[in-house]
C-alpha cells in the first residue's frame, strides 16, 4: 500500500470511518426499492438520473466512468445509449448487483478515498457519479474533482448527481421539515460550492432537479 495521501482525503482526516463499506453491503439487497420511495433523501431519484444522462449528451461508443456505481442504476442508462461502461464502488455487494445488470461493464472494487487503481485511469469521455459525493467535505469534493479532471478526454465532462441545495437557507428549510430524522452529511450547497470550485479553476454549473438533489456539470479544465 502506498503512503501517499489519498485523492479524497487530507492528512488530518479522522481515522473513524463514518461511511464504512459494510453499511452499503448490508443495504445492497433493498437499495433499488429504497431509492424509489418518495421524499427525502431520494425525492426525484429517477428524474435526477435521467437528467444526468440528458446533460451528458453522449454518443454510442463513448467511454463512461461511474464513480460509486452502487447497484448500477446510472450505468445502465449510459449503457443503453451504447456507451462503454467502467466503474468503481467500495462495496463488494453493491458491485455484485451492478455486474449482474451489466455483465459487459468493467467494474472494480475501489474506494474514492484511497489512491486510484491504475486499471481505471482512462481517459474517459464522461465521468459520472450519483448520490456519492455528499459523503465528502467540500475540500475533499474539490480534491476528487481536480484529480478526476486529469482522467477526462479532451472535451470531456464530469457530471455529479447528488443531494444538493441551491442555498444554505434551502438546506436549513429541509432540515426543519425532516426534523429528528435528519442526518448531517456533507450535502452540496451550490452558492458555496460553485465559487470554491471556481477558485481552483473548476467552472461548474448546477441544475436543481428535486427538493433535495441536482446535477453539477463540469467541463474538462
Amino acid at each position: 500500500m502506498t503512503t501517499q495521501v489519498a485523492i479524497g482525503q487530507s492528512p488530518k482526516a479522522p481515522t473513524i470511518d463514518l461511511f464504512p463499506p459494510s453499511d452499503f453491503d448490508e443495504w445492497a439487497a433493498t437499495y433499488d426499492q429504497d431509492v424509489l420511495r418518495s421524499g427525502f433523501p431520494f425525492d426525484g431519484y429517477s428524474e435526477v438520473l435521467g437528467t444526468t444522462l440528458r446533460l451528458a449528451e453522449v454518443r454510442p461508443g463513448q467511454t463512461v466512468l461511474d464513480l460509486g456505481v452502487g447497484t448500477g442504476n446510472l450505468s445502465i442508462l449510459f449503457s443503453q445509449q451504447g456507451c462503454q461502461i467502467f466503474g468503481a464502488d467500495y462495496s463488494a455487494r453493491m458491485l455484485e448487483y451492478a455486474q449482474r445488470k451489466l455483465p459487459q461493464a468493467k467494474f472494480v472494487q475501489a474506494d474514492l478515498r484511497q489512491p486510484w487503481p491504475a486499471t481505471l485511469e482512462g481517459p474517459f469521455d464522461r465521468i459520472v457519479s450519483a448520490y456519492v459525493f455528499h459523503h465528502f467535505e467540500l475540500a475533499q469534493k474539490i480534491s476528487l474533482l481536480t484529480y478526476f479532471d486529469t482522467l477526462l478526454s479532451p472535451g470531456g465532462l464530469i457530471l455529479i448527481a447528488d443531494l444538493a441545495f441551491s442555498t444554505l437557507l434551502a438546506l436549513q428549510a429541509m432540515r426543519q421539515v425532516i426534523g429528528s430524522a435528519w442526518e448531517d452529511e456533507y450535502y452540496w450547497v451550490a452558492d458555496e460550492a460553485l465559487p470554491a470550485l471556481a477558485q481552483v479553476g473548476i467552472f461548474a454549473s448546477f441544475k436543481p432537479i428535486s427538493s433535495c438533489a441536482g446535477v453539477y456539470v463540469i467541463p474538462k479544465s
